[in-house]
Order: C-alpha cells, then structure tokens, then sequence
C-alpha cells in the first residue's frame, strides 16, 4: 500500500470509536471511551509503538529493540537491527524463534536478542520486553539512582523498580541473557547501570504506557535533586491504589491515543 493509499484509508474509518468500557477496580467505569479508529495486525501495532516511544525521546539512534511474544508458540515479534525507530515501518518487523533465530522477515536480527529471549522464557507475565537508552534514564543510571516517586505517574513503578548495578559490556549470548534476567527477577522496569532500561509488559498497552512514562520520571527525579531542597515524595500506602487506577484506567486509552496522533501524522508506519 502507498503512503497516498495509506491516508485515504485512514480518511475511510472515523478517528474514533468506542472500544468496551474499563473496570480499574475503584467503582467508577468508563461508559465511553475513545478507539484507536480501526484494526491493526501485529505488524502494524509494533511499528507504531516503536515510532511512538522513539517521539518520546526513549530511543537512541539505532539502539534498541521490542519484542512481542504475540502467539502461542513462543516466537517474537521485533524490531531489526540498524533502522532508526522513527524509520521503522510494519513491513520492517520481523520475527524470531525462542531462542533469537531469524524466522520471518526481511531484515537481521539485534546481537543483543538475548537481553530479550531470557527475560521471555523466565517470565510469563513479561509478553513485551522493551529496551533503550533514553537519556534521563541513562544519566540516573550514570549515579546509582533509581527514580523517586515525585509525581502520581510514578506510581505506577512502585514495588516493580530494580537498579542492576553491574555492567558486563554487550549482552550477545543466551548465558549473558540469563545472568541479566537473573539480576532483574520480577521487576516490571530495570535500570541498567552504564546502560539503559529495560521495562516489561503482560500487554503491548501496559509496556508502552510503562516506558512512555518512565524518562520523564527521570527527569524530574535528576531536577529535583539538582535543587537541594526537600524532595516531598508520595506517601507508601497512596501508591498502590494509584498505580492499579493508572494501569487498569490509563494504559489502553494511552495507547489508543498515541497511535490516532501517530497515524495522523506518520501513516506510512502501517506500510
């Protein structure tokens, strides 16, 4: 499909649609709430989370990589190795076996595949593993810092951070991969010490909402200390009621949000 294709179609499907109402737990539900607009395949949703998070600032250059256990056989969808995320489109996804072996697709594979291929054999609940070197992560990890829970968004960490305050250079075999996925046990995100981060998922929802969010955390986590004044963090017990209405609430309708923002303005990602 062209790129002029590709918008007349988007032109033929209204920008938003309900999809079913959300649940978070708290007693109140959302009768209506805003769609992405029309059907992605697999494809076409990794490529736009990968472009969304690259619009965020969470990708560098042509560092990192998402994988995707999409389907039953313990195959992933990722993203191939040298394209920049901005650049990444559905047709460029390609997919590798358990253990990182090319099995569809027009390009290589990452090096670093293991990072991923451990963290998805040992943990059922990590179906997306995403990873980068967003800046402000990269600079916390620099100092031995872990985010502060500053801001409401940051809830959605608590009790899910780890710091891995080892550096063993590029993780390009399963043994390596292993070690790293030892170090992270159950965290949802890990701060890589000298490195990046690496966040996880159940769903593709839940693991863009989670990594969209967590630089900015950073951010404010560096410039707030920056000051020397008396850092006021959110209070233990608030956090975990907060994090379950983030995630449950907001995760999906982030999503949908930011692939209708994508898809006006970049369409040619579903090519």
């Amino acid at each position: 499909m062209t790129a002029l294709e590709t918008r007349r179609d988007l032109l033929s499907v209204p920008p938003v649609s309900p999809v079913e109402p959300v649940d978070d737990g708290t007693g109140w539900i959302a009768s209506r709430v805003p769609g992405i607009g029309r059907e992605l395949t697999h494809a076409q949703a990794h490529a736009c989370a990968v472009r969304h998070l690259a619009s965020t600032g969470f990708s560098e250059n042509i560092g990192g990589h998402l994988t995707w256990v999409d389907r039953d056989d313990d195959s992933m969808l990722v993203n191939p190795w040298g394209l920049w995320w901005e650049e990444v489109k559905a047709s460029d996804i390609i997919r590798v076996d358990a253990d990182g072996k090319v099995i569809d697709g027009q390009w290589d594979v990452t090096p670093a595949i293991h990072i991923h291929t451990e963290l998805h054999r040992n943990r059922a609940d990590a179906r997306v593993v995403v990873h980068n070197h967003p800046y402000w992560s990269c600079l916390l990890a620099a100092i031995g810092e872990l985010p502060r829970f500053l801001h409401q968004t940051a809830c959605m960490y608590e009790g899910d951070l780890v710091f891995v305050d080892e550096y063993d250079g590029e993780i390009d075999d399963p043994e390596l991969g292993r070690q790293l996925a030892s170090r992270i046990g159950d965290a949802s995100v890990a701060l890589l010490a000298n490195h990046g981060v690496i966040v996880t998922g159940a769903t593709l929802e839940h693991a863009i909402y989670r990594a969209a969010s967590f630089d900015r955390q950073c951010k404010l986590t560096f410039q707030t200390l920056t000051t020397g004044r008396k850092i006021r963090e959110i209070p233990p017990h608030v956090r975990p009621a907060m994090k379950a209405s983030l995630l449950e609430r907001a995760a999906d309708v982030y999503w949908a949000a930011s692939v209708r923002t994508l898809l006006r303005e970049e369409p040619d990602v579903l090519e």
